[in-house]
């Protein structure tokens, strides 16, 4: 269950964090302008307790593709008994941005961002690896934004 804090965090901060040098102590201002009182603290623990409970799975910028570092879709065909094992460990990467399952062979997504394209090859091999899967890596060709912030409540 979520709380009013947390439901106002997801909402608002899918996009445009602070860019200043106390960003959770900003966010905490701009809250309480919306009749919540907590801290920077109780922020931080808040973003904290969501990624533990699983329900983000970070928090950092998105970079516009092919400006900084290197990043790369990928998709793995895994074994419907070994999917929840499988997810875990891409989930496990830290440059791994979000990884979802399909209908289709190739049935587990996701998405590497890392400092450089040589670490984000590095990652795919690790994850072949640690999971025993060929992971089919589909670099981008060309870029199309889509704004993947939406209301989660009204």
């Amino acid at each position: 269950m979520l709380t009013q804090l947390e439901k106002q965090l997801l909402n608002d901060y899918q996009q445009g964090m602070p860019l200043v040098s106390e960003p959770y102590s900003e966010i905490a201002r701009e809250i309480n302008l919306k009749g919540f009182s907590v801290t920077e603290q109780e922020i931080i623990e808040c973003f904290s307790s969501l990624k533990e409970r699983g329900m983000i799975s970070r928090v950092g910028p998105v970079f516009q593709p092919k400006s900084v570092g290197g990043s790369t879709l990928a998709a793995i065909a895994v074994p419907t008994n070994r999917m929840d094992e499988v997810a875990n460990i891409v989930s496990s990467f830290s440059q791994v941005n979000h990884n979802y399952e399909r209908e289709h062979q190739f049935n587990l997504w996701f998405v590497v961002t890392a400092s450089s394209q040589n670490e984000v090859e590095q990652v795919l091999k690790e994850i072949e690896q640690q999971t025993g899967l060929h992971v089919m890596n589909l670099p981008m060709e060309h870029d199309y934004h889509i704004d993947l912030g939406f209301p989660l409540w009204c």
